[in-house]
């Protein structure tokens, strides 16, 4: 790293610093800082939640995935392919009756409908899981400072810990889906220039597709995941990814906070609609570069010896740091930098939107000066406590994506399950849905840490299931909920949701549009070998 590098990364996060200095300089109240006064454009939202989704996290560890992982390579594609389906659910029924409600914090939904306490309990356990997970991102941006520049892993997590929260605080939403959009252009000029400098070192695109080993272009492993020992199984991860998506994007304060700040529910619906359309290809676009760094990795003994066996994560920030001149090189890292901070700042305003409506905001009627200020300072407090997860969430997989995806996966479904009882049962009460979300997370971590013969993505599912009948279960042998929460807060009430017939057409497209990406998946080997 020389001068130029160095200049070229500092005028990068001045910018980004800057702009949420000018975003966040409108701010008057808590729904400016957390929802953008619900003013933000459908495509800025749509961007900005597909640059959180692909992110450091993604950046780093696809390539490891793809070229050094056990059992990795192309079955990476199979992760993306239930996203247009999921994406149908939530646009047609969650986050239409969501947006109807007006909401800040999604749980909100639940005290509605259950009361206080599961309001207090789901809350409380989208903090725990989005604030490891979001130590996870620390932790990778950590691994690229410590590669490139030499410092110890410990202070990068610091540095990245600090940073954010100095981010997050002075420019609120507005300022985290615009510099998001920013950001992902800048992710997207990082994946292409890396795919065209390693096509021009081993030769030739002609010599990227016989470089990749035979055995890692399987794409679709027809496996179940059910103890017959794969490691990326295609129904474990249509069936458990199916669920995750449903619940990462409708149930998710870090998602949802974003389609809460679009004006209308059209447009919440067509910011879901450019990620439905847009995330395959762009993980194609990743996949890719992870085929062309393994190029030159077959070619380079310099790369091969510089990645040790207990961190293949290290493969592209090495490749970068080995293979690029300067200038170029500093252009990659910051679109590392860029899609970290595109996580990293919507995982605190989120957390500190939740603290701030779930927990504080129920002590009594504040001025707003002082939610402003308090929403501010949950926010730093949630940087400090994200920063202390990056110390012990780093080795939790071989390679991050797979770690991030997993802590996610223990709490999705029974997350899930709160908010479909909820919406579809009459019957379900507080005591039945309180149960059923912490039988369905204990028996998620129970096959986590006993029985890891079944695949992770599973625990999506399976965590569902047992939430499900845990709630139903319970809920018939206690109290009956009030008349009034089923009327008002529940899809078969009074009609609150009325169904939209111009959006069908494009439910129908998106089916099809599973059904062409899946066959791409399918045959993608056989066109390029």
């Amino acid at each position: 790293m020389n001068f130029i590098d160095w200049s070229i990364i500092f005028f990068y996060l001045i910018l980004m610093v800057g702009l949420s200095v000018y975003l966040g300089r409108g701010q008057k109240s808590e729904e400016d800082y957390y929802v953008g006064g619900r003013n933000l454009p459908w495509w800025a939202v749509g961007v900005s939640t597909m640059a959180t989704q692909t992110s450091a996290v993604s950046f780093i560890s696809i390539p490891a995935f793809i070229v050094l992982k056990p059992n990795g390579g192309l079955t990476f594609l199979q992760y993306e392919l239930a996203l247009p389906l999921a994406l149908i659910v939530v646009m047609a029924l969650l986050i239409p009756f969501f947006r109807k409600l007006e909401l800040v914090s999604v749980y909100e939904y639940l005290e509605l409908r259950f009361g206080p306490s599961v309001r207090y309990l789901l809350s409380a356990v989208f903090l725990i899981s989005r604030a490891l997970a979001t130590g996870i991102g620390v932790y990778a941006i950590a691994i690229v400072l410590s590669v490139c520049l030499g410092i110890p892993l410990w202070v990068n997590i610091l540095i990245i810990g600090i940073v954010t929260i100095i981010y997050d605080v002075i420019g609120g939403i507005s300022a985290v889906v615009y510099s998001d959009v920013i950001q992902g252009v800048v992710l997207l000029a990082g994946i292409v220039i890396c795919i065209v400098y390693a096509s021009i070192s081993v030769g030739g695109f002609e010599n990227i597709f016989v470089s990749l080993p035979l055995e890692r272009w399987e794409t679709i492993d027809f496996s179940i995941g059910l103890g017959d020992g794969s490691t990326m199984p295609f129904w474990g991860l249509f069936i458990g990814g199916f669920f995750l998506y449903i619940s990462y994007y409708g149930t998710d304060q870090s998602q949802v906070q974003r389609e809460l700040s679009a004006p209308s529910i059209d447009d919440t619906r067509l910011s879901l609609l450019l990620n439905a359309l847009g995330r395959f290809p762009l993980t194609v676009l990743y996949v890719f570069m992870g085929i062309s760094v393994g190029a030159v990795y077959m070619q380079s003994s310099e790369l091969q010896s510089s990645i040790p066996n207990d961190h293949l994560d290290y493969l592209l920030p090495q490749y970068i740091l080995l293979h690029l001149p300067p200038g170029i090189r500093s252009i990659l890292f910051a679109s590392i930098l860029a899609a970290a901070m595109s996580s990293l700042d919507s995982a605190l305003n989120s957390l500190s939107a939740s603290t701030m409506h779930d927990f504080i905001g129920k002590w009594g009627k504040l001025p707003e000066e002082k939610i402003m200020l308090m929403s501010k300072l949950t926010t730093i407090i949630w940087g400090v406590i994200i920063t202390g997860f990056a110390f012990i969430v780093g080795d939790i997989s071989d390679t991050v994506v797979e770690g991030i995806n997993m802590i996610g996966s223990a709490f999705y479904g029974p997350i899930l399950a709160s908010f479909l009882m909820g919406l579809l049962s009459r019957r379900a009460n507080a005591a039945g849905v309180f149960a059923g979300v912490l039988a369905g997370v204990g028996f998620n971590l129970f096959l986590w840490f006993a029985i890891p013969e079944v695949f992770w993505m599973w625990w999506n599912f399976f965590g569902l299931l047992v939430s499900i009948i845990t709630t139903l279960i319970i809920s018939m042998v206690t109290a009956l909920p009030d008349e009034k929460q089923i009327n008002s807060y529940t899809l078969v009430g009074v009609g609150m949701l009325r169904p939209e017939r111009r959006w069908i057409w494009i439910y129908a497209f998106l089916i099809v549009y599973f059904v062409i990406i899946l066959s791409f998946t399918f045959f993608i080997p056989k066109i390029l070998r």
